[in-house]
């Protein structure tokens, strides 16, 4: 399955600001920022996490952007729905109706090339439901040690947001 970019994007952007904390909120610029992104392409996708519940965001000084629930409720799957759509990727245009063999297929019978796409669909939309953004944010921050959570809590300072403390820290 090839994944849009945006989703990418849109994950680590959540993993950042699960690194927060509570109530803390970040700039679609600063969010950009962290990792070298197009503000205005960034800000697209934080819109769409808005729209589908996965992020919240207020305007003027102390604005921003910040998770809409807890990042333990937050799925990969989530943020793959909301920038990508929630729809099916394989979409079946029946083509076995065509052709010399037209009639030989009852419609009543779904396509064995669709039931196959759906199946691994639906274990690939599984897998990412059982992955949490808090998750992410912890493997992360075990990953970067505390030199990485100590350049990550300057770095969301500096940018008018309170990292938390202790291990977790983002991607």
């Amino acid at each position: 399955m090839k994944t849009l970019e945006g989703v990418e994007w849109a994950a680590h952007a959540c993993a950042v600001l699960a690194g927060l904390a509570p109530g803390a909120s970040l700039n679609a610029t600063a969010l950009a920022g962290f990792h070298e992104l197009p503000p205005a392409y960034m800000a697209k996708h934080l819109q769409a996490l808005v729209r589908a519940g996965v992020l919240s965001a207020s305007r003027g000084g102390g604005g921003g952007y910040r998770l809409a629930r807890p990042a333990r409720e937050i799925s990969l799957w989530d943020v793959q729905a909301a920038i990508e759509g929630p729809g099916p990727s394989f979409r079946c245009q029946d083509i076995r109706r065509q052709g010399p063999c037209a009639g030989c297929a009852s419609p009543d019978i779904p396509c064995d090339i669709a039931r196959a796409f759906h199946a691994a669909e639906a274990a690939y939309r599984a897998q990412l439901m059982t992955v949490s953004i808090a998750e992410i944010a912890k493997q992360v921050g075990d990953k970067y040690g505390p030199e990485g959570r100590a350049k990550f809590g300057d770095w969301a300072r500096e940018n008018g947001a309170s990292p938390l403390k202790g291990r977790r820290t983002t991607s």
